[in-house]
């Protein structure tokens, strides 16, 4: 999966570098405020990717005494600096160089720059889309893409969409501003499609800062694997009853589980240890991303049984 998003990000990080550099020349031949503003959206959503892919390498590091789960969550911690990013200085930007464009509007001479770059830039980014969604569905290829990216525990490759389809939908902003502003000889659309880019920018940050944060306080598993989980636990016949299955994402392929079962009286020690050992075992088996298992029993087992057994066999 990780090596999936990082293809999704490579890609969008080749399309946005070349697409900055090309906004930027066009914004400064033309002078147009949308285009500025297209400009950093383009060069912010760069270096979101460097972030992510610092965070994707980070949650790869090992478990040590200090965190004794592993770094898994590094990713959800670069994602929603990503967001803050998007917000800040994207939304903000976009806004700021909108009311400027508005406070003094200027008339764009000769749009043609703005047309090819922005004709461009929306092939270039509509193929990083068409990736980044190719790269999700191949782990996510049942449902529709906006319930699945909400489901989804893994933000290196849901942010890369959420971006790319803010900057596809920006693009056309900028595109039918600048057209307005010419056909209509009135500066003052070229600002205000600046200023719907950052409301754009402001919307787009906000959902990805929500999403992250759920997964930064311990989001716990889907409800189906609890439900799985659930029903080994039901079709073992040395256990009574539960507690509900405590499930935390660790990570995008890291999720910790902790059980509290109630044994029944009449088995000894021994049985009770291998029925636990066995769940463990079908839990892991079952679902790949659950990588560590706690099952922990609330009721005393015959230990003198256990114990006579042993002697015995001795």
């Amino acid at each position: 999966m990780a090596g999936g998003s990082k293809l999704a990000i490579y890609g969008a990080i080749a399309a946005n570098t070349l697409i900055a550099i090309s906004k930027f020349v066009a914004s400064f031949f033309t002078g147009s405020s949308a285009m500025l503003a297209e400009g950093i959206h383009s060069l912010i959503d760069t270096g979101n990717g460097l972030l992510l892919l610092l965070g994707l390498k980070k949650s790869k590091k090992p478990a040590d005494h200090e965190h004794p789960f592993g770094y898994g969550k590094e990713i959800y911690f670069w994602s929603f600096v990503v967001s803050i990013l998007i917000f800040s200085l994207g939304g903000g930007f976009a806004i700021y160089e909108g009311i400027h464009a508005l406070e003094d509007p200027s008339v764009i001479e000769d749009p043609t720059w703005n047309y090819w770059v922005l004709a461009a830039a929306i092939v270039f980014e509509g193929a990083s889309l068409i990736i980044a969604v190719k790269t999700f569905k191949k782990s996510n290829p049942k449902g529709k893409l906006l319930q699945n990216i909400i489901k989804s525990k893994d933000p290196a490759n849901f942010a890369v969409i959420i971006e790319d389809t803010a900057a596809v939908i920006g693009l056309f902003i900028a595109l039918i501003g600048i057209f307005l502003s010419q056909q209509l000889n009135n500066p003052y659309l070229d600002g205000i499609s600046s200023l719907l880019i950052g409301v754009l920018l402001l919307g787009v940050a906000t959902f990805l800062a929500k999403e992250t944060k759920g997964l930064l306080l311990g989001e716990s598993a889907r409800p189906e694997v609890i439900e799985g989980i659930e029903s080994i636990l039901s079709n073992n016949k040395n256990i009574k009853k539960w507690n509900f299955p405590k499930t935390m994402h660790l990570g995008a392929d890291n999720i910790l589980v902790v059980i509290e079962v109630d044994i029944k009286e009449d088995i000894d020690l021994l049985t009770a240890e291998k029925s636990i050992q066995t769940m463990r075992q079908q839990i892991k088996g079952k679902y790949p991303k659950i990588n560590q298992v706690f099952i922990q029993t609330t009721n005393k087992l015959n230990l003198e049984q256990a114990i006579g057994r042993t002697a015995g066999e001795l």
